[in-house]
């Protein structure tokens, strides 16, 4: 009988259906990480979401039998490991494929628009103060005819530029950093970076893709260019970005992700940065969507329930 163990259930607000076959089940709110491996202990199935997985901790469990991932990102989960002791790991696919589009363009109206200056100036009596019916303070721009590169063309990157479309946007994808070879309908990095007037991120976090925007690409950018990023923390150089922004090097950024969370000590955490205008964060949220939880949730019990027939889903590794 299986022994299915959650350690962030707190993570997922949703009804989370029992598998249907035979099992018990334990539930942690929250995990230190510290505490996994002791959690996990007499584990076969692991239900995990941001916690590490790492090789000591995964060798340390002899029952582990498989890792059903509660979100898609797997960055947090040592596949060789697994690999090497047969552990099956699924994730989570496509949940997110409404919920992340729209908040890239919820962070992307609200920089064009200057909705957060505007309204903060509302707040402290500007406009009653005002001698006209309205006043100009913040420049404002429409996303019509601006150029909208994408790094990632999986199912979210696809999803923004679909509604990117709807708003009359030229939409281009960027090719690998560093590729030989451009495929046909993208662009080579550097040209997107140079060219677009909003650059949006939608890769998974590698060694590869580790800083995939530091110093020199925010300096190659528009000065004018707005950075989204609701993939992982990890593909910028939040140091970098922090000081580009305070220089007003590139028109601003929307952020829903940092290299650590939750965040501590973080360049983009500055009072003067959140206070500023060009600069808009939000806590991991994009994904998280009543209907995308939900869906999220009813895909995670599927991964587990196809795992326990012998036929694994939506595997990693």
């Amino acid at each position: 009988m299986h022994h299915i163990v959650s350690i962030e259930a707190g993570a997922l607000v949703a009804d989370l259906r029992r598998p249907a076959f035979e099992h018990t089940w334990t539930e942690h709110e929250a995990t230190a990480q510290a505490q996994v491996a002791e959690r996990l202990r007499d584990a076969t199935i692991a239900v995990v979401n941001k916690r590490l997985l790492t090789a000591d901790i995964i060798n340390s469990l002899p029952n582990l039998q498989m890792v059903a991932i509660a979100a898609t990102g797997y960055n947090n989960v040592d596949l060789d490991a697994c690999r090497a002791r047969g552990i099956v790991v699924s994730n989570v696919r496509g949940y997110a494929r409404e919920t992340v589009p729209e908040h890239v363009f919820a962070l992307l109206l609200a920089l064009a628009r200057q909705i957060g200056p505007f309204h903060r100036s509302v707040a402290a009596g500007r406009w009653q103060q005002s001698e006209q019916f309205c006043y100009f303070d913040y420049p404002i721009r429409d996303l019509a005819g601006q150029t909208l590169g994408i790094f990632g063309g999986g199912t979210l990157g696809q999803g923004v530029a679909r509604i990117a479309a709807a708003f009359g946007m030229k939409v281009v994808f960027g090719e690998h950093k560093g590729a030989a070879t451009c495929r046909p309908g993208y662009l080579p990095f550097e040209q997107l970076i140079r060219e677009a007037d909003v650059i949006s991120l939608h890769c998974p976090l590698t060694d590869a893709t580790r800083h995939l925007i530091g110093t020199a690409e925010l300096a190659a950018m528009k000065p004018t260019a707005l950075l989204i990023n609701t993939a992982r923390g990890g593909l910028v150089d939040e140091q970098a970005l922090a000081d580009a922004l305070r220089a007003r090097r590139i028109g601003g950024a929307g952020f829903d992700v940092l290299t650590a969370e939750p965040p501590v000590d973080n360049p983009l955490l500055a009072p003067d940065l959140l206070d500023a205008g060009n600069f808009i964060l939000t806590p991991h949220v994009a994904w998280s969507s009543r209907e995308a939880m939900q869906t999220l949730a009813d895909q995670l019990i599927d991964n587990i329930e196809a795992f326990a027939r012998g036929e694994p889903v939506n595997r990693v590794a």
